[in-house]
């Protein structure tokens, strides 16, 4: 007599292809990713005095700094924006990028012993960075919006515009660009770990490269189109040009940064579903 087959509830198999991204099992871990979300957050700050007011301090403080150096001393032009809200603008969109990748970059070699002991749907982890880190940059969106409508109480030349509804938008791909990068340097890192380092001091350096304390504006020649090269200044420039009525916007800026967007995240996506499968040999 032939004997039954057994119903599982779980199989696990290679996958057909590199780029199956197999969304519907991420779906299915959602609690989990809730839950590693949760970690980040209250891991990172469970032991600082002043916890969650770092959201606001970090970029307050490094806001006054550039307004002093590049405002005051260096002189820089604004586009006749209100030095604070120019530099704060810019200071909380590069944070949340920055963050990203930062953080992404190194999911691999960070949660070795948990890929080593569970099954769960890879994906979650950088996912969970992303997810996180857009809590820390919605308390910070608040603070902005806040010096915002200060300075527009105030008097300052600030005319926002329907532009501003791109945003959501805006967000989407700050959230694309920073996961597609952390996630071909994090499956790189397994062999490579000097790059952990490297990505931290080039993320810094490649602020420098986009318009966070210089409108894009006060450009001209070569050096715009090499800055125009880093996709986050089409995004910053259009975040600023919807909240603020100044700065450069064009369509063409915008979607450069959206196929960049697509295209990292698509090399990302085959580049981790392929390392993942052999990184617990190399890490």
């Amino acid at each position: 007599m032939k004997e039954k087959e057994e119903d599982w509830t779980l199989v696990i198999k290679p996958k057909s292809s590199l780029f199956d991204l197999e969304l519907k099992e991420v779906w299915r871990y959602r609690d989990l990713l809730l839950l590693f979300v949760r970690r980040d957050f209250v891991t990172f700050y469970k032991q600082t005095v002043l916890g969650p007011t770092w959201f606001f301090l970090q970029p307050v403080l490094t806001t006054i700094i550039f307004t002093f150096v590049f405002g005051r001393v260096a002189n820089l032009s604004t586009d006749g924006i209100p030095h604070v809200v120019f530099y704060l603008s810019g200071i909380v969109l590069w944070n949340y990028f920055a963050e990203c990748i930062n953080k992404t970059s190194n999911i691999f070699i960070s949660n070795a012993n948990i890929f080593g002991k569970v099954y769960f749907p890879r994906l979650i982890m950088p996912l969970s960075v992303v997810v996180s880190n857009m809590m820390k940059f919605g308390v910070q969106f608040l603070l902005f919006i806040g010096v915002w409508i200060f300075y527009m109480v105030q008097g300052a030349d600030i005319q926002p515009n329907a532009y501003a509804l791109l945003f959501p938008f805006l967000l989407f791909l700050m959230a694309g660009i920073g996961l597609g990068l952390g996630m071909i340097i994090s499956s790189m890192t397994t062999k490579y770990r000097d790059l952990t380092f490297l990505i931290t001091f080039g993320v810094q350096l490649a602020m420098y490269a986009s318009p966070v304390i210089y409108p894009l504006s006060t450009l001209e020649g070569k050096l715009r189109w090499v800055i125009l090269a880093n996709p986050m200044s089409a995004i910053i420039e259009t975040f600023r040009y919807g909240f603020f009525g100044e700065g450069t916007f064009h369509w063409a800026y915008l979607g450069y940064s959206t196929l960049f967007c697509f295209i990292v995240m698509y090399f990302g996506t085959l580049i981790f579903n392929r390392v993942q499968r052999t990184f617990m040999d190399t890490v």
